[in-house]
């Protein structure tokens, strides 16, 4: 038989003298949280004044009339909705057709400089990572030294070897032929080559039709020649940037997989594309995100080389939305370009992601 005894009071009864504080800042835990958030505040107010708030104020001039005198935010000025975009993307006129014209150059200049570069640093990695190469050190430096200078330095460089007396043309000119005038040339190549070809005129379609201000034909003529000298800088200056990236993904691969595929019987070329290439999956990723983003932005080597000319085939939008702001005093316009590059950075770089994806994934299955 069994006796249930009942215990009056508590079962645990509160243990005598001061009782301890169990909230979620006196656990180690939370101790740790605060430190972390009062070691990061520094940098976290950095970052709201000096770039959450400049784009806040920024977003508000686009849909704003700001003149670009006195605060953006008094009285005198007023909100206009979505008139900046409109006159950019909807409506015929000089604003559209140079945001057309600027687009179409800086597509080129990115469909031309990210593949070349990406290609460029990875060959370059692969060379500088081989074990039996003599001055390996040496190499490094010299194919980064180009990355580390200034850019007004490198674009005086390229200006004066791609000007019309330049040593470009002298090259050219010692085995018989005759250079461009590089810097001064607006004929977009893919014309210049149909031209030769017989085709001089365009087709009614393409010269009657068009997108953002631009007629088909126009947006059918590749970079120009005076864009291809400021491409050429863009590789060159690059390129070991893009390198470094690489040079420790490569040495990341384990030897054995390497010596695996060897003794399995491929050859150089069937390792470094079954073996070497997907391992280098994520570091390829980060350079042609990284690339992409530059390529969008480039301002420098506009503004020191050409200023957007000649006959605007060198404008970009991060120069266009400058020249707008600061030269023809559109504040709303300029700050209106500089959101619709951001969207399309973004667009960009979330297809690119997406496409990468599904290749792995293929691949995978």
């Amino acid at each position: 038989m069994t006796v249930l005894v009942r215990r009056d009071g508590p079962r645990n009864p509160p243990a005598t003298g001061r009782i301890r504080a169990r909230g979620p800042l006196f656990t180690a835990r939370g101790r740790e949280a605060a430190a972390g958030w009062l070691m990061s505040a520094p940098v976290i107010v950095l970052l709201l004044v000096f770039l959450v708030a400049p784009i806040a104020m920024a977003a508000w001039v686009s849909v704003s009339d700001w003149n670009g005198i006195g605060s953006p935010f008094a009285s005198g000025v007023h909100a206009v909705g979505g008139q900046n975009y409109k006159a950019l993307l909807t409506q015929p006129g000089l604003p559209q057709q140079q945001l057309g014209e600027s687009l179409r150059n800086n597509l080129y200049y990115v469909i031309i400089v990210v593949p070349v570069q990406t290609a460029l640093a990875l060959g370059l990695a692969l060379i500088v990572s081989r074990k039996r190469l003599a001055g390996r050190g040496f190499f490094r430096t010299a194919y980064y030294f180009p990355s580390m200078t200034s850019s007004v330095a490198v674009s005086i460089l390229f200006l004066y070897i791609f000007g019309t007396a330049g040593v470009l043309n002298a090259i050219i000119g010692d085995f018989g032929g005759q250079g461009p005038n590089w810097l001064d040339d607006p004929n977009g190549v893919l014309h210049i080559v149909l031209s030769g070809l017989g085709v001089t005129t365009a087709p009614g379609a393409l010269a009657n039709h068009g997108f953002l201000g631009v007629s088909w034909w126009d947006w059918l003529a590749g970079p120009s020649v005076a864009m291809i000298a400021i491409i050429a800088l863009a590789i060159w200056t690059t390129a070991g940037t893009f390198m470094l990236i690489f040079l420790p993904a490569i040495y990341a691969i384990p030897s054995d997989i390497t010596e695996a595929a060897t003794m399995d019987g491929a050859n150089a070329w069937q390792r470094f594309r079954k073996v070497t290439l997907p391992m280098l999956r994520p570091a390829l990723f980060l350079v042609l995100t990284l690339g992409l983003v530059s390529t969008w932005q480039v301002f420098d080597q506009i503004y020191l080389m050409s200023q957007g000319n000649p006959a605007g085939t060198t404008l970009t939008p991060a120069f266009l939305s400058y020249l707008t702001s600061f030269q023809d005093q559109q504040w709303g316009q300029g700050a209106a370009i500089a959101f619709i590059l951001f969207a399309l950075i973004v667009v960009l770089t979330i297809v690119q992601r997406l496409i990468i994806s599904e290749r792995r994934a293929g691949r995978a299955s």
